[in-house]
């Protein structure tokens, strides 16, 4: 399988607090089948100032100890980028990476409100060539209230990345009922694990992609937590399962 968002870069952010803990996550995401991941720290202005230089020697390194522990896990430079209005800007700057390069990036929308211009933002980036993947919105607070939003953006061209977790009830039932209901309503793209830590966050897909796979079928299964993410690090087109 492949995880397009990690916090396993450590010292970054919120995710691994050093590389004892980032080898921990790694060995857990190979245990469980995990063959690629990408390394999205958090991009959040006044709090997390990552940028692609400093990403990219982080994953440099972090690669470079794996092979020295012997952990057949391949990184990528990606970034969970906070949406803000400079965001196009910057990516066109290249301050800021997509995923491995490509046109594909993890954007995250403000957890307790919906920003206001959010759905033109996300035109406005795929108009130049930037496609938002929109990172967990079964965890947004804001999503009761706005879950047209969510179907809004990803008929306008946004990816939808859920929560292995949120699939297997991990953050309660409230992130399950949501999880569930946009697969149900076929807005989900591709499942990653957001893993954070090894033992409170932990980097495991299977008992989502098999929970998918009861619930829908396995083809897609396989569809969200290995060919879409493959096509997404490599920069090609993603087949879509709505509009």
């Amino acid at each position: 399988m492949i995880d397009i968002h990690s916090h396993i870069l450590p010292g970054l952010d919120d995710g691994a607090a050093n590389l004892e803990v980032a080898l921990k996550i790694a060995r857990l995401a190979v245990a469980d089948g995990i063959q690629q991941m990408a390394c999205t720290p958090h991009v959040t202005p006044g709090l997390y100032n990552n940028t692609t230089a400093g990403i990219s020697q982080a994953v440099e390194a972090l690669q470079e100890s794996f092979l020295q522990e012997d952990i057949p896990l391949q990184l990528f430079v990606g970034a969970d980028i906070h949406a803000t209005p400079d965001i196009t800007m910057r990516l066109s700057a290249g301050e800021l990476p997509t995923l491995n390069g490509s046109r594909y990036f993890l954007f995250e929308p403000s957890h307790d409100v919906a920003p206001p211009g959010l759905l033109n933002l996300v035109k406005n980036l795929i108009g130049k060539g930037f496609f938002p993947i929109v990172t967990h919105p079964e965890r947004l607070r804001w999503i009761e209230k706005q879950y047209k939003l969510v179907i809004d953006m990803r008929n306008a061209g946004a990816l939808i990345q859920l929560t292995a977790a949120s699939i297997v009830g991990k953050f309660g039932s409230r992130a399950q009922y949501w999880s569930e209901r946009m697969l149900d309503d076929r807005l989900v793209d591709v499942v990653a694990s957001d893993t954070h830590h090894p033992i409170r966050r932990p980097p495991l897909l299977s008992k989502a992609r098999d929970s998918i796979s009861l619930r829908m079928s396995e083809k897609e299964a396989v569809e969200m937590t290995v060919h879409t993410p493959q096509a997404i690090l490599q920069n090609q087109d993603v087949s879509r399962r709505l509009g």
